[in-house]
C-alpha cells in the first residue's frame, strides 16, 4: 500500500503547477483525501481535501482539487502560484467513513506518503 504525491518543481510567480496524488494496493474512490504542505521551518498547513463523493471541502483560493477514480488519482491544481506558496506538499488518504480532516494528526486519515517539492521563485 503507497500514497505518493508528485508533480512539484520550480515555478516563477504567477505561474501553475498541477500535482498528482497516486495510490498503489487500494482504490482511492472509496476515501477521502486531504492535501497539506509544510514550508520550511512552519507548521503542517492544511490546503484542501475531496471527499470520496467527490465533493470538496476548505480548499483554498487560487487552487483546485479533483479526482479522477478511474486513473486512481487525485490532482491539486494550482494557480497564480506566488513565492509563499513554497513548500513541501503531502496527500492523505481517509476512509470515507470517517470524517475529512484538516489536521493528519486528527486520526482522519489511514496513509500518507512522500510528499513533493514545490518552489515558487523568479
Amino acid at each position: 500500500v503507497q500514497l505518493q504525491a508528485s508533480g512539484g518543481g520550480l515555478v516563477q510567480p504567477g505561474g501553475s503547477l498541477r500535482l498528482s496524488c497516486a495510490a498503489s494496493g487500494f482504490t482511492l474512490g472509496y476515501y477521502n483525501i486531504g492535501w497539506f504542505r509544510q514550508a520550511s521551518g512552519k507548521e503542517r498547513e492544511f490546503v484542501g481535501g475531496i471527499r470520496w463523493s467527490g465533493n470538496t471541502y476548505s480548499v483554498k483560493g487560487r487552487f483546485t482539487i479533483s479526482r479522477d477514480n478511474a486513473k486512481n488519482t487525485v490532482a491539486l491544481q494550482m494557480n497564480s502560484l506566488q513565492p509563499d506558496d513554497t513548500a513541501v506538499y503531502y496527500c492523505a488518504a481517509g476512509s470515507k467513513t470517517k470524517i475529512l480532516s484538516t489536521s493528519l494528526e486528527s486520526g482522519g486519515y489511514d496513509y500518507w506518503g512522500q510528499g513533493t517539492q514545490v518552489t515558487v521563485s523568479s
